[in-house]
């Protein structure tokens, strides 16, 4: 990159400092710099500001807005420190929104070498989302930036410029998942939840929507279903979001996703502390419904499909209870032990259904499922359990493209005796270790069918923003999966796997 584009009185500019305080070379290349390198280098070492990803130093322009210039590490140029390149500059800029700033000119290309597609994506991706805000209150929103303009030299080709597009596109999806996620449970019920998928998604070319509703599901046999959400006052949906562009191969992906829209425990109710974020228990449903969204607006030559069991598990003289045995899809039973395991449940119906039903050929699911994953992996990876080794490593690499951590856990065969009943064909609750069980517990519903279980009970949610992600509901797994979609849902190894 040469020279940026004119920068008016009312934008923002950030500078990427690389490793070790290295300025872009456009900063010295250029006859009129929009900062002086010198007095950057000096604020820099004044600051103590080496380049790493992140760190930002706030420079005073004569003339200009104060601060209207943020020099902010890009570290090594990679792409996880590009993201938080992109989102610390755009913090910044929204924070300078409300002294009248109105556009962010974001530089992109990295201190040795021009930004290429992979690094465009990702920083429109990471721009849109570090960006997100959910607001419900009765005070007006802060101002907001009007414009993100990312910059990069090779921009105008036309390979960079469709990466950005799809950058836009996965972004826009992954905060439609965010905002089902962060919509509060008295307003989001199953029948809402269902509402929102058919608005967004049966308008788009190629995609059809059907939602089951309590006759459907009886007739059909979701009896995981039916029970989980036999105790609330608004009745349990499935929805089936399919897109099936002209001219498909025969690989038909199912993506299944939990989609409790709050979850009291049941019977074997929570504690309130653990009740609190209970309306992002159907972050799994919200993530598979973004990637078919995504999928469908890039066009991809993939048929595939969303399947969200949808219910509240509430308390009730109707609520299921432990000891009951609950018959699903296909026929295999469950003894229930705990109501508060209710997510394989209703998963358990949707993974039966893809595979007798809708003719999958691969199946995916994605579930905020166990604490125990939360405890194991923390709060940025999920756990990735698999029946084929192509399939991990095909969505692991799709995972690092995307920017989402995803590490592997085994399926243990000397814990599968500990789903044993002596009512049923299983128990939902055998206690720990409780991720690996509740993979167990999942693994017979999917047949011989190739298939991988997503637990996001950790990174589903955040605490505090960081880098892209941010405070609230964050669609993990969209992007993900949208990436896997886009390798056309490989079940083999890749060819070559990213560090």
């Amino acid at each position: 990159m040469d020279s940026l584009p004119p920068l008016g009185p009312d934008d923002v500019l950030a500078v990427p400092v690389g490793s070790g305080g290295g300025l872009p070379s456009w900063l010295d290349a250029s006859s009129a710099p929009p900062v002086s390198p010198e007095l950057l280098r000096g604020a820099l070492a004044d600051t103590g500001n080496k380049g790493r990803a992140g760190t930002l130093t706030a420079v005073p322009i004569a003339g200009r807005r104060p601060r209207s210039v943020a020099a902010v590490g890009v570290g090594e140029a990679t792409l996880p420190d590009l993201r938080t390149y992109v989102a610390t500059a755009v913090r910044r800029g929204q924070t300078l929104a409300e002294h009248g700033a109105r556009r962010l000119v974001l530089p992109v290309d990295g201190p040795a070498a021009p930004a290429g597609s992979e690094e465009v994506r990702a920083a429109v991706e990471a721009a849109l989302l570090a960006g997100y805000r959910f607001r419900d209150t009765s005070t007006p929103h802060p101002a907001r930036l009007d414009t993100i303009t990312v910059v990069a030299a090779d921009a105008e080709d036309p390979v960079v410029s469709a990466a950005g597009r799809a950058g836009e596109i996965s972004a826009a999806a992954v905060s439609w998942a965010r905002d089902l996620i962060n919509t509060p449970s008295n307003v989001k019920n199953p029948a809402w939840l269902a509402d929102q998928a058919v608005e967004r998604l049966s308008g788009l070319p190629h995609v059809t929507v059907a939602v089951l509703g309590p006759d459907e599901l009886v007739a059909g046999g979701f009896g995981g279903v039916l029970a989980v959400g036999g105790g609330s006052a608004t009745p349990p949906r499935v929805v089936v979001a399919t897109y099936r562009p002209p001219g498909a191969g025969p690989a038909h992906p199912v993506l299944v996703g939990k989609g409790i829209t709050f979850d009291t425990g049941g019977i074997s109710i929570k504690p309130n502390a653990g009740m609190r974020e209970m309306k992002t228990d159907m972050a799994g449903g919200a993530a598979v419904l973004a990637a078919v969204d995504a999928a469908a607006r890039l066009g991809l030559p993939v048929t595939v499909t969303a399947v969200v069991p949808a219910a509240e598990n509430a308390v009730s003289g109707s609520s299921y209870r432990p000891a009951d045995v609950v018959r699903h899809v296909g026929g295999r039973t469950t003894e229930v032990l705990n109501t508060d395991a209710e997510g394989r449940m209703v998963l358990a119906d949707g993974l039966a259904y893809a595979r007798l039903e809708l003719g999958a050929t691969v199946l995916v699911d994605v579930a905020t499922l166990t604490g125990a994953m939360k405890v194991a992996l923390g709060t940025r990876t999920a756990g990735l359990f698999a029946t084929t080794d192509g399939l991990a490593m095909a969505l692991g690499t799709a995972g690092v493209r995307a920017g989402e951590q995803l590490w592997r856990m085994p399926l243990l065969e000397e814990h599968r005796d500990l789903l044993d009943s002596a009512t049923a064909d299983a128990n939902n609750a055998p206690g720990n270790p409780g991720g690996s069980t509740a993979a167990l517990f999942l693994e017979p519903f999917a047949g011989d069918l190739p298939w991988a279980h997503l637990d996001v009970a950790g990174p589903a949610r955040a605490g505090a923003d960081d880098a892209e992600v941010v405070k609230g509901g964050t669609g993990f797994g969209a992007r993900t999966l949208l990436r896997w979609l886009e390798a056309g849902a490989p079940v083999d190894p890749p060819e070559t796997v990213l560090d």
